[in-house]
């Protein structure tokens, strides 16, 4: 007898429709899935048995053919237990007409435990908004609840494939098979990381707001201790908030990688990434057998923290060229080729030297020259090329440290974050571009146009700094935001002025100490 069922299975961050088809015929018992399935997959065949076996059915001894349509395409994840196994009792006569009648309009995803428990399964929220056109009614694990409601889509929650399977016979109603959704209790707000806490370091509070206000990468260089860290930590704290498509394509990201949480529905705060300096270049950009998101993709919309940048491998650094130029990592294997996004602000950090006391007046370098050479040329000058702003830090004064007096909070730099983003929200309406570091050639030409006196400017600056075509790109858009900040409709010569200021890295191409 032959049964279908559909289910669900991604490609990147998007799902795509899968039949599986269930033969039952005589011969040796034998349970074989073909239709490119991965080892996953492959596995589900001793879950499923078991299963179905502990959920109180007889598994038909006979020889058992599943196939995930379309074959083409490569299959993973745990979700194919599910509907292996519907699949597999509508074949074998277990359910009724009745039931499988009903099955024809369900969406079946979920793993299941050897007793026949449904359990989670990653992926959830993108592969139920793929299919939300179809109006099928979804069966999922009740801790991918939240991820259901997100989608929008209609759902059901039973426990077990008993069940569903008592559902589907009409033995159980649908309030039995369905979990109503319970906000958490209020809890207390985190403690918040204020940038009044940071003494001194104005310029590098200047350059991290410009780099907030419109979405641009900055490299601080700094002695141990100057608050390097401090001020990074504190930096999300001052992003404008998420827009309901920026959190619905972050949360997608973080269902592909199983990292929704239980009790939040969608992911409303900015991402912020710090992958310690050891991480290899497949974790940083995204990749594996079954390509799977990085860190670059997890920080999405948000914030990537490198810290001790010279010290990640020069070839995990040169990964990110890609996608700090289009906003996205493609990753290409023999047989399937993965887009994922990754749009995020580079936030990274770095001491002058290994020994981190260059340029220190109280304590002497220990360094050679050599290895001082060796430890920034771990920064390529294409990379470097892409970094917006770089930023000196000098150590704290004993006169700054000791203030009473508190600096600017992180709420009032916020405001005037918002207010530059509200202005290149009506500025790109309608274009995709979300932020000045993101524009285009043909926006940049549109929106950026040169004061007077500003050629004279900019020239010098590409003679002594030695700029690319791409690092002047970058003075402009960086101009942009600062003129956004300010609420002026043109860029002015100062803006500029101020712009190459935080460009010291152009030079020669190695930090300028």
């Amino acid at each position: 007898m032959l049964a279908s069922v559909r289910t669900c299975a991604l490609k990147g961050i998007d799902g795509f429709e899968v039949t599986v088809e269930v033969d039952i015929s005589s011969g040796m018992p034998t349970l074989s899935v073909v239709g490119l399935p991965d080892a996953e997959v492959k596995e589900s065949k001793d879950r499923v048995v078991a299963a179905i076996r502990n959920s109180g059915f007889d598994f038909p001894l006979k020889r058992i053919t599943v196939n995930l349509s379309p074959a083409e395409l490569r299959k993973s994840g745990t979700q194919f237990d599910l509907p292996i196994a519907a699949g597999i009792l509508a074949a074998s006569g277990a359910l009724s007409e009745q039931a499988v009648k009903k099955l024809e309009n369900l969406l079946l995803l979920g793993e299941l435990a050897l007793d026949g428990t449904l359990r989670p399964c990653a992926g959830v929220l993108p592969m139920l908004i793929s299919t939300k056109p179809k109006d099928y009614t979804a069966v999922i694990a009740p801790d991918n609840l939240l991820e259901g409601r997100t989608a929008s889509v209609p759902f059901i929650t039973p426990r077990t494939l008993r069940d569903l399977a008592d559902w589907l016979e009409g033995k159980k109603a649908d309030e039995a098979v369905q979990i109503t959704y319970i906000p958490p209790a209020q809890e207390e707000a985190p403690v918040l990381l204020d940038f009044s806490d940071v003494k001194g370091q104005t310029v590098a509070k200047r350059a991290l707001e410009i780099a907030a206000a419109g979405g641009h990468n900055v490299l601080m260089i700094g002695l141990p201790g100057t608050g390097k860290s401090m001020l990074a930590k504190r930096f999300p704290y001052i992003l404008p908030p998420l827009s309901e498509e920026e959190a619905l394509e972050i949360t997608k990201i973080y269902s592909v990688c199983n990292l929704v949480g239980k009790t939040v529905h969608l992911l409303t705060q900015r991402p912020f990434r710090d992958p310690h300096h050891t991480v290899s270049d497949v974790a940083l950009i995204g990749g594996g057998t079954n390509p799977k998101p990085g860190e670059v993709s997890l920080a999405h919309n948000g914030v990537l923290f490198l810290d001790e940048f010279a010290e990640f491998s020069r070839a995990t650094l040169e990964v990110l060229r890609q996608p700090l130029e289009n906003g996205q990592v493609t990753i290409s294997r023999a047989k399937e080729t993965v887009t994922y996004p990754a749009r995020f602000t580079l936030l990274a950090a770095m001491n002058p030297c290994p020994c981190g006391h260059l340029g220190d007046p109280h304590k002497p370098c220990t360094c050679t020259p050599v290895q001082i050479s060796r430890y920034r040329s771990k920064i390529s000058g294409p990379l470097l090329d892409r970094i917006d702003l770089t930023v000196n830090l000098n150590p704290v004064a004993y006169g700054d440290w000791n203030k009473n007096s508190e600096g600017e909070s992180s709420s009032q730099i916020r405001a005037r974050v918002i207010a530059a983003r509200k202005r290149q929200e009506i500025r790109f309406q309608g274009s995709g571009t979300t932020a000045n570091a993101f524009m285009t050639q043909k926006q940049i030409k549109e929106f950026c146009p040169l004061p007077q006196g500003a050629d004279a400017i900019l020239e010098a600056a590409m003679r002594k700094f030695g700029l690319s075509a791409r690092s002047l790109d970058k003075v402009l858009k960086t101009a942009r935001t600062i003129a956004d900040l300010e609420g002026k409709e043109q860029i002015e010569n100062v803006h500029l002025i101020e712009v190459l200021q935080y460009r010291p890295l152009d030079r020669k191409g190695v930090p300028d100490l």
